[in-house]
C-alpha cells in the first residue's frame, strides 16, 4: 500500500487499501455503508450489519476507517516482544484480510497515534472525516456510541459528528448509528435501540473476527465475547416471545444529532440514560403499589 492519491489525508502515512483492486477514487465514490472505528477489529465488531447488508452485492459497498495505528495493543505470547511498528505492521494486515474476507469496498487507514484522537484541540480526525464524507457520501454511518467507556471511541464519535456538523447537508448519511463495544446497549429502552438482525452468514462473523490473532492470542478473546453478546441480545430481548432472530447488534441512533447541530451531545445521550431510570422507576413503583401492607 501506498498514500492515498484520491484524498488528502492530515497523516502521510494514511492509506487505503481496494480488496478488489479498483482505482482508490472509483472504489471509494461507490461506498454506501461506512463504518468508522477506533481501532483495528471494532468494524468487525460493531459494524457487523454494514458488512452483511453489503456482502457480496454489486449496488451497495461496505467501507471501513480504522482511526488510529495499532501501536498500543496489548501484546502476550507470540507477540509478546513485538515492537510497536511490528505491532502495526500485524494489526494493518488482520484489517486488511477482515476486508478482503468481507468484500469491502475500500479499508481506510488514518494511522493517527491515539493521542490524536482522544485530544479536544487536534482536529485531525476531524479534518479526515469531512475529505471521506465528501468523495464516499455514504448512506448509513456506523461509529462507537458516545456512552462508550473506551476513551479513544468516544474521540472517534465526536468527531464524526463534528465533521458531519460541519459539511453540508448534501454530504450527510440517511443514518448514523452508534454501535457497542465497550458497554453494551441493552440498557437502552427497546422504542430507543437501532435494533440490527445478524442473524445470516455466522461463518462469515467467525471469520472476520477471529482473523485478528494479535488480539487472541494476546489474551483478548473478542471473538467469542462478540458473538455471545450477540446471542444474549437476542435472546433477552423480548421476555414474552419467541426468539425472532439469533444474533442482534444495538444501536444508538444519532442521526439527530447530525440533522439538528443545535441538539448538545452530552444531553441527548444523557436523555437516554434518563429515560431508562424512568422506566426502572415505573416497574418499580407499579409493582410496590400492589404490594398489600404488612401488618402483625
Amino acid at each position: 500500500m501506498i498514500n492515498s492519491q484520491a484524498v488528502k489525508f492530515q497523516n502521510p502515512k494514511a492509506t487505503i487499501f481496494v480488496p478488489d483492486g479498483k482505482p482508490e477514487a472509483e472504489a471509494l465514490k461507490r461506498i454506501t455503508h461506512l463504518g468508522i472505528g477506533a481501532h483495528q477489529d471494532d468494524l468487525e465488531i460493531m459494524a457487523f450489519h454494514g458488512i452483511l447488508e453489503c456482502y457480496h452485492r454489486q449496488d451497495l459497498w461496505f467501507g471501513g476507517v480504522t482511526s488510529t495505528n495499532g501501536s498500543g495493543s496489548s501484546r502476550i505470547g507470540l507477540y509478546g516482544r513485538y515492537t510497536d511498528e511490528q505491532m502495526m505492521a500485524t494489526r494493518f494486515s488482520e484489517q486488511n484480510r477482515a476486508a478482503t474476507i468481507g468484500h469491502y469496498g475500500a479499508m481506510i487507514h488514518l494511522n493517527h497515534p491515539s493521542s490524536v484522537v482522544k485530544s479536544p484541540v487536534d482536529a485531525s480526525l476531524k479534518n479526515d472525516l469531512k475529505e471521506i464524507f465528501k468523495i464516499t457520501r455514504p448512506k448509513v454511518v456506523y461509529t462507537h456510541n458516545p456512552a462508550d467507556k473506551h476513551e479513544t471511541h468516544v474521540g472517534v464519535v465526536v468527531a464524526v459528528i463534528q465533521a458531519l456538523r460541519e459539511l453540508p447537508a448534501e454530504y450527510r448519511p440517511q443514518k448514523v448509528i452508534g454501535s457497542e463495544i465497550w458497554r453494551g446497549l441493552d440498557w437502552m429502552v427497546d422504542s430507543d435501540k437501532v435494533v440490527m438482525d445478524v442473524s445470516a452468514h455466522q461463518d462469515l462473523a467467525v471469520a472476520v473476527n477471529g482473523i485478528f490473532d494479535s488480539q487472541i492470542a494476546g489474551g483478548k478473546r473478542y471473538d467469542l465475547a462478540t458473538l455471545g453478546r450477540r446471542q444474549a441480545n437476542a435472546t433477552f430481548f423480548e421476555s414474552h416471545a419467541t426468539d425472532k432472530a439469533t444474533h442482534l447488534i444495538f444501536g444508538m441512533d444519532l442521526t439527530p444529532l447530525i440533522v439538528d447541530p443545535t441538539l448538545d451531545l452530552i444531553e441527548f445521550v444523557v436523555g437516554h440514560i434518563k429515560t431508562f431510570e424512568n422506566d426502572v422507576r415505573k416497574k418499580l413503583s407499579g409493582r410496590l403499589k400492589k404490594q398489600t401492607p404488612f401488618t402483625k
